[in-house]
């Protein structure tokens, strides 16, 4: 399956790749093989099988994370859509969600430009390419990118992953 992303000018192509493995509880929800029909019960469904408990800030902001497909949200974008849909949430709530949905696996998170956290609501191994000026971040899938010669770790550690973060910019005028 291909699809492709036109943010302005540009055109990537995605490659989605089927991999045998365990199956994510987000993916259950974006393929819709766990889906009920009701949002907030298939959400409510996903954090009970990661571990958490569905308050009703989970669920609400779960919601908004997960109904839209894959993407890329910070913490503020998705406070303000909160606030857009009536739902009134601390700025403190959105990042504990945040990471709280990180640390169970539904979320990637992604530091770009060190000061600028980004989460992927696709957590599957893939890279990205960040395009400047817009503070934007389009998948690469982990088969186009070959990572060549990783240091090893220090002794007591181990490599958790590798995020390839591209960036780009529009090409400059001669």
């Amino acid at each position: 399956m291909s699809e492709v992303f036109r943010p302005q000018n540009l055109a990537f192509s995605r490659m989605v790749v089927e991999e045998e493995g365990p199956v994510l509880p987000v993916a259950k929800l974006r393929d819709g093989a766990g889906r009920t029909g009701c949002p907030f019960h298939d959400v409510r469904h996903m954090l009970r099988d990661v571990g958490l408990r569905p308050t009703r800030q989970r669920l609400a902001l779960g919601w908004l994370l997960f109904a839209k497909g894959d993407r890329h949200v910070s913490a503020e974008i998705l406070h303000e859509e909160a606030i857009k849909a009536r739902f009134p949430v601390s700025l403190a709530t959105v990042y504990n969600t945040l990471h709280q949905f990180t640390e169970v696996g539904l979320l990637r998170e992604l530091a770009v430009d060190g000061s600028k956290t980004y989460f992927d609501t696709n957590p599957s191994d893939h890279h990205h390419f960040f395009l400047e000026g817009e503070n934007n971040l389009v998948d690469i899938p982990s088969a186009s990118v070959e990572v060549e010669r990783i240091p090893e770790a220090p002794e007591g550690y181990e490599i958790a992953r590798v995020d390839v973060v591209v960036r780009l910019r529009p090409k400059r005028r001669s």
